[in-house]
């Protein structure tokens, strides 16, 4: 698939969010002129530490889209196992497609061409719930997540979901 082919696919799936919005997060483009980066807004999971934010983050397309993944950074403060420190999602829909290299993840876990930006987002939500720390992005996250989850964990969690409702 070339370019032109990812814009049209790009098109209809922001044509289908815009028809038929999903509940936990809002997805538009940055800039109208250009169909490869998007903005999201995601709202945080009830029942969570994070209920209560609303969490801007950008999706990068890749012109080989959809062959290739997107990459999705977090622009609001972000504390999570699977977020990098500089807000990059670190989860397995969005790593290359194939066989990984380090034998963690199938095949059948990462980029699969069939993945829209709302399958995207749905899996997002779902690792801010059900975060990883067995293979994490942000170790310090990780550690306050396994050894003190309801007191510096969720302090830095509390501290970025009041930091995102002042952005909004």
């Amino acid at each position: 698939m070339n370019s032109d082919q990812g814009s049209l696919l790009l098109k209809k799936q922001l044509a289908d969010l815009t028809k038929n919005p999903s509940e936990g997060f809002s997805a538009g483009l940055i800039d109208d002129e250009n169909l490869f980066k998007w903005e999201v807004l995601v709202v945080g999971p009830p029942d969570t530490f994070y209920e209560g934010g609303l969490f801007k983050a950008h999706l990068y397309f890749p012109k080989e889209y959809p062959q290739k993944p997107p990459k999705m950074r977090f622009i609001s403060e972000f504390w999570h196992p699977n977020v990098h420190k500089d807000g990059e999602v670190c989860i397995s829909i969005l790593h290359e497609p194939g066989e990984d290299k380090y034998g963690y993840e199938r095949a059948s876990e990462r980029w699969l061409p069939v993945h829209t930006v709302e399958t995207i987002l749905i899996s997002v939500i779902s690792m801010i719930s059900e975060p990883n720390d067995e293979s994490p992005a942000n170790v310090d996250a990780a550690k306050d997540w396994r050894e003190d989850y309801n007191g510096v964990f969720k302090k830095k969690v509390k501290l970025c979901v009041r930091k995102s409702q002042e952005e909004c």
